[in-house]
């Protein structure tokens, strides 16, 4: 009998099939944004607590930590291919409840998050920082991670919601279009 080996890597190729942009539309296909955030926020919480873990089903969370890379990997894709998504380049001041933990600076233009993110850490450290936080907020354990886990949270966040920027400002232009043609 054959042994079967269940490959539980995600998959990255920079191929057409696969852009930076489809994964990103696939990402908010399943998660929402504020969910999403409140979720990572809740395993970073979980992560550095002594003494407690999580209370959500592991598959959940094993689900969104593959998501989470997926995300990550489509934000380098894109980065790579050194599109600009500038829609709004109004001078106007734009108020802190839209930026979130974005600047203005990335608020017009969302890939300033993706370049910054991949300058201070490759995709194989996010990938450590994710496996390193889930494993962490799944049980108790005396240790608590040994490396600085709260930037690499702060790049994460952002890029949830730089992500999240782009498709809405594709739809917005798509729908101008539409509506002009």
């Amino acid at each position: 009998m054959k042994k079967i080996k269940t490959d539980f890597n995600t998959r990255f190729r920079a191929d057409n099939k696969h852009s930076g942009l489809q994964l990103m539309e696939t990402f908010f296909q399943f998660n929402e944004l504020d969910a999403s955030k409140e979720r990572l926020s809740n395993i970073m919480n979980y992560a550095v607590k002594r003494n407690s873990w999580i209370n959500e089903d592991p598959a959940v969370i094993f689900q969104f930590h593959q998501s989470m890379r997926s995300l990550i990997r489509a934000g380098y894709l894109m980065m790579l291919k050194e599109r600009k998504w500038i829609v709004d380049i109004q001078p106007e001041k734009i108020s802190p409840w839209v930026l979130g933990l974005l600047s203005e600076k990335e608020y017009r233009n969302p890939m300033l998050v993706f370049k910054k993110a991949f300058r201070e850490y490759s995709i194989k450290e996010f990938d450590y920082f994710m496996s390193g936080i889930v494993y962490f907020s799944m049980g108790v354990y005396e240790n608590l991670p040994e490396r600085n886990i709260v930037m690499p949270y702060i790049h994460t966040v952002k890029m949830l919601d730089a992500a999240h920027l782009i498709l809405q400002r594709r739809r917005e232009k798509k729908t101008a279009d539409a509506n002009s043609g």
